[in-house]
């Protein structure tokens, strides 16, 4: 399906309005008996049933033995596994096992830990299901204990089959409620110039060039830059021996462009930033009418009140946004922070999972688990801060876009997009990331995730 003219569906759901994030509920006493992941809310891995051990893994939906059934058990509760009957989530001295569902150590006194936080603890006693302290240098232990409270004791108890809601009226929706088509390495088409070195060059992304994706909807736009002499440049991995490169300022013109002419729509791109702060800036300069649509989410109180209605963000002309995944503190360092002149640190602003499912040919690894987890950082997919909530970028694309590949991946893309990754991140994508947008019908993808909203 190919989406052309304005009013396609992919076209105006960017500029559809929104009402302002709800406050997010206190959690219940204790939830509804039915299936759920056991989800840390320190790491956002769930726990899964590894051969009798108790391990935090990455969510791999009905994968990996990770989802538990809650059931009433006298005055307790057990988690049996929905992989083996009879077997529950229990104890085994001070590391979590799975038992016999009859036995003393699967029972569980659950209890509010914050909203939608809850704490798992062994009856009569002040032991809980906690994910093991962080060696220095190192990420969280896989293996979960049974130990003391505190943080690493809550648990979000994610429900397998959520129930969502209705999209709100086209005047309420907001940017956070929104999902968008995203392409991945949307300046490696071949089209618009250069973006690789030989060889490498016969294998793009993405085979329409930037005017053409837009026009058919593509509302995301993920783009590597490297600096050169010439300023802040589109290519893959180097600008050495590429041919025709084409500048950051041409892409970003072409997008003001379209949307001077669209005033209804909203655009984001997201940089793979290799440049100096100073040099960025020098390229965004150069770029007629931007900040006549430039969006500053950290002017206008988002944080603190959530994302606006796509109506108010066209009505105030704030309708590009874009995204770097550079550090704050290396440019702090610089003397120069990109947010000072309109580009938003991705990591503040921001959730996104790992961005590979793997080689360019056989089976693909539908993990869904935050890019930025390891021994110094930790960013879960499940982040959220009261009144705001992070958009979800969610990759879903291989090491190489072999075309047929992605053709293949992109029509199973709601299915992962629901089964695997929103359950992941407790909250619905809002970027669907992809290459050759044009094969498979990733567009339908984005339709379906438009039609309803994630508690």
């Amino acid at each position: 399906m190919r989406l052309r003219t304005p009013h396609a569906l992919l076209a105006t759901a960017a500029a559809l309005a929104a009402a302002v994030v709800a406050p997010q509920p206190a959690a219940a006493a204790v939830p509804a008996p039915g299936v759920y992941y056991v989800q840390s809310a320190t790491t956002g891995l769930n726990a899964a049933d590894n051969g009798g051990a108790v391990e935090q893994h990455r969510p791999r939906g009905n994968e990996d033995r990770q989802q538990w059934q809650l059931k009433p058990s006298g005055t307790s509760y057990v988690l049996e596994s929905t992989d083996a009957a009879g077997s529950c989530l229990g104890r085994s001295g001070d590391l979590a096992a799975t038992v016999a569902c009859a036995s003393a150590d699967a029972g569980w006194e659950v209890g509010p830990a914050g909203a939608d936080r809850y704490t798992l603890k062994a009856p009569g006693t002040t032991r809980h299901l906690t994910v093991a302290p962080k060696p220095p240098g190192a990420t969280y232990p896989a293996r979960l204990a049974v130990g003391g409270s505190g943080d690493l004791a809550a648990w979000y108890l994610t429900p397998v089959n959520p129930a969502t809601g209705s999209m709100p009226p086209p005047d309420r929706r907001t940017l956070d409620q929104v999902t968008f088509l995203t392409t991945h390495n949307a300046y490696a088409n071949g089209v618009d110039g250069g973006f690789a070195p030989p060889f490498v060059n016969l294998v793009p992304n993405q085979t329409r060039g930037i005017e053409r994706q837009l026009a058919d909807g593509v509302r995301g736009f993920m783009l590597d830059i490297h600096q050169t002499p010439d300023g802040a440049i589109l290519c893959h991995n180097s600008c050495t021996l590429v041919s025709r490169p084409v500048a950051l300022w041409v892409d970003l013109q072409r997008m003001v462009d379209f949307l001077k002419a669209h005033p209804d729509q909203f655009v984001t791109v997201f940089l793979e930033d290799y440049v100096d702060p100073a040099v960025l800036r020098a390229e965004l300069a150069r770029v007629s009418g931007l900040s006549d649509v430039l969006y500053r989410p950290d002017l206008t109180g988002v944080r603190q009140n959530g994302w606006p209605t796509m109506a108010d963000l066209a009505a105030a002309g704030d309708r590009l946004l874009i995204f770097t995944d550079h550090s704050r503190s290396a440019d702090q360092a610089a003397g120069l922070t990109r947010d000072s002149f309109g580009v938003m640190y991705q990591r503040e602003w921001t959730v996104e999972n790992h961005w590979s499912m793997g080689s360019g040919l056989g089976t693909s690894d539908w993990s869904c688990y935050s890019r930025w987890y390891g021994a110094d950082t930790n960013i879960p997919l499940t982040r959220t801060e009261p009144g705001f909530r992070p958009l979800f970028v969610m990759n879903h694309f291989r090491d190489v876009p072999l075309t047929g590949t992605a053709g293949t991946d992109n029509t199973k893309l709601a299915d992962r997009a629901q089964r695997f990754c929103q359950p992941a991140a407790r909250k619905k994508p809002n970027f669907l990331a992809v290459d050759h947008y044009d094969r498979g019908n990733p567009a339908s993808a984005v339709a379906t995730l438009n039609s309803y909203t994630y508690p």
